[in-house]
């Protein structure tokens, strides 16, 4: 009897589906150029309703029995290019189920049937998830559809059950918020842009403290050592090695795999058969996609996640749809911008508004997705990195409004994957995190008129920064995710151009690292002093420079500053201490990048005024991070109040690497740490 309940409510569902694409159809008939039901008069008043039931019955056919095939052979193409690929192909469905049946029931034009298949697909999704919410049963099978896992049985978990006998030691999913400052998200929790959030730290189920970054507050530093245990020898964002004469960015994939391979030695965060997606580094995962790091051997198997997304026409729909909408939003935001004249700002034309798209959009709705899948699955770790408010942060500011709404946004994913959790075939804790926060800037160049390549080499010639070899402040993170959405690769450059003899200035947000590279070894200050009369005075003078680290002799590293020198081997200042007004662990950050194997000849941190939060950035950016000062050192950690406290403050990201073991430890004590064999999946 039960069974037979099952099966009538079945068919409901499918006849209520169909209803609604056949309404569908004829709606569309009625108001889209070049699509018409039932033509021949003689089919009577009734004639569309034959014709577009017709139709829709040979498309969920079709949609059923040919789509996932045409989206397994899409996996050949670029991922990106498969998200578009779906609306002509959807759009071929139509037209061939319209071809199946009689002539006279309707004719549609090819341009047209893109649009139809987009509306139908929506349609017909809606419906879907209109029967799923009221129906726990309809709700676990879509889950587990989406997640790939359609044969397993999803069942709805009680998440404050004791687990069972045989049940699988609880799991962790790590929820990267990119960017985003410990300060940042009090404000959003005080405003309402975090409910999701919120209700947890008002509940008492979730803790929330801060963590001190490195002095290169900068995802590839970050997340290599929360990945990976270390982050040792990465000095900033854009560095140069002098013994390999290459050039090292954290979002390439060559620099990110050579990093990878450098904390061979360490187990990875993830090495317990885990999954790492949308972040810089596998942190040692099985399961990986869309990870720089290893984005240069992808194979076809590394779109898989992507597949899993797109086998629904209805998920390609929202996801285009959603970016369309959010490029408009960028356009009247720049466009208000403008208009108010609201200062600082930076230019957001050209490819940006699609970039930030990408980021806030797509990148966010895909990775979403298999973390889902993940949980589903019942990976034992999950890693993902969400991109889109560190994105946006910089070219619009760090608390303005258009930014506070992009985390907004996620809070809706945050919660949609809270509750998938529910479903999972065992217990899964949920961690928040950010890698840095960001600090409110101004360029120095807009600030002072003058870039900082010129002040280093004291002309007014522009190359430096203008170098197309190297991404500066244009959305260099989220370019480098679009390249390996679109498999475009980048072409690498090992030196930026540059006038031999002269010097090679990075920026890395409001930190820039200077390198002779004729000398091959790093120089002192007496060495520059001779070669360079009066550069090093000059830098520590200007106002826009906070400090610059370079090496002496005798006395070991300094910072020097306008009005003091700061000996850090021994702690003694001379006049006016330069890192006093960063905070106490600042010396000790500038002391930890001295020794690093790579450290440039002259490191130079901009000024900061604490009154303000105000920092000046190196590239084109208002919101920014990457050195020290203000919100971008202070980080956020959000963790399940019954897993154990730090016991002391989180200074470092190898700090959070620890306590993240410690936490897996208790989880799950017999799971396997070796590196496992990893998949593209």
């Amino acid at each position: 009897m039960a069974r037979w309940g099952r099966a009538s409510k079945a068919a409901g569902h499918v006849l209520l589906i169909w209803l609604v694409a056949t309404l569908t159809l004829g709606l569309l008939a009625l108001v889209t150029p070049g699509f018409r039901l039932a033509d021949d008069a003689g089919r009577g008043p009734l004639g569309w309703v034959v014709a577009a039931g017709s139709a829709s019955a040979v498309f969920g056919l079709l949609s059923a029995l040919v789509w996932p095939w045409l989206v397994r052979a899409m996996l050949l193409v670029p991922s990106m290019v498969l998200a578009s690929l779906v609306f002509l192909l959807n759009g071929g469905l139509v037209l061939l189920a319209l071809r199946l049946v009689p002539r006279e029931f309707g004719t549609l034009d090819p341009p047209s049937a893109v649009l139809v298949a987009a509306a139908l697909s929506t349609a017909i999704s809606a419906t879907h998830g209109a029967l799923a919410a009221r129906d726990d049963e309809a709700y676990r099978r879509r889950l587990a559809r989406m997640a790939g896992v359609a044969g397993r049985r999803v069942r709805r978990r009680d998440p404050d059950a004791p687990a069972t006998a045989g049940e699988p030691r609880p799991a962790v999913v790590f929820l990267q918020l990119d960017g985003v400052g410990h300060e940042v998200l009090q404000l959003a929790l005080r405003t309402g842009y975090l409910p999701t959030i919120a209700r947890w730290v008002r509940g008492g189920s979730h803790r929330l403290t801060p963590w001190l970054t490195d002095w290169s507050s900068q995802t590839g530093a970050s997340q290599l050592a929360i990945l990976h245990g270390s982050n040792h020898d990465v000095p900033a964002f854009r560095w140069y090695e002098k013994d390999s004469k290459r050039l090292m960015v954290c979002n390439r994939p060559t620099t990110t795999a050579e990093l990878e391979r450098r904390s061979a030695d360490r187990a990875g965060l993830l090495a317990r058969g885990g999954a790492s997606r949308g972040n810089l580094f596998t942190g040692g995962a099985s399961h990986s996609a869309f990870v720089l790091s290893v984005s240069g051997r992808a194979s076809r198997r590394d779109r898989t996640g992507y597949f899993a997304y797109f086998s629904d026409p209805a998920s390609a729909t929202r996801t285009v749809v959603s970016l369309v909408a959010d490029v408009v939003r960028e356009l009247v935001a720049s466009a208000r911008q403008r208009w108010r004249d609201e200062r600082p700002r930076v230019r957001r034309g050209g490819l940006y508004p699609l970039v930030r798209a990408f980021a806030t959009v797509v990148e966010r709705d895909v990775v979403v997705a298999a973390v889902m899948g993940d949980i589903l699955a019942g990976r034992p770790v999950v890693y993902a990195d969400l991109i889109g408010y560190d994105e946006v942060a910089h070219h619009s500011g760090v608390k303005h409004h258009e930014t506070l709404d992009v985390l907004r946004r996620l809070d809706r994913r945050v919660a949609m994957i809270a509750d998938v959790a529910r479903y999972a075939p065992r217990r899964y804790e949920l961690v928040l995190l950010s890698d840095h926060g960001q600090s409110p800037s101004e360029p120095f160049t807009t600030r002072f008129g003058q870039s900082l390549p010129e002040l280093v080499r004291g002309d007014h010639r522009r190359d430096g920064f203008d170098d197309p070899s190297v991404d500066t402040g244009r959305g260099a993170e989220a370019r480098a995710a679009a390249r390996l959405a679109f498999s475009v690769p980048k072409r690498e450059v090992v030196q930026p151009r540059r006038a031999i003899g002269e010097p090679i200035v990075l920026a890395s947000g409001n930190v820039a690292l200077v390198s002779f590279p004729e000398v091959d070894h790093r120089m002192t200050a007496a060495q520059i002093q001779r070669r360079h009369p009066g550069l090093i005075a000059r830098l520590a003078a200007h106002p826009g420079i906070g400090f610059v680290l370079v090496r002496d002799a005798q006395r070991g590293p300094l910072a020097i500053g306008a009005d003091g020198t700061h000996e850090l081997a021994t702690g003694r200042v001379d006049g006016v201490d330069p890192l006093a007004v960063f905070g106490p662990g600042a010396a000790a950050a500038v002391r930890r990048t001295d020794s690093f194997p790579h450290c440039a000849d002259l490191v130079i941190n901009s000024a900061y005024h604490p009154t303000t939060g105000l920092v000046y950035s190196f590239e084109e950016q208002i919101g920014t991070h990457g050195g020290l000062g203000g919100g971008q050192n202070r980080a956020f950690l959000l963790y399940p109040s019954h897993l154990p406290s730090p016991q002391e403050p989180l200074v470092g990201a190898e700090a959070v690497h620890r306590l993240f073991v410690t936490w897996l430890d208790l989880l799950q004590p017999a799971e396997a740490v070796a590196p496992a064999r990893r998949t593209q999946a």
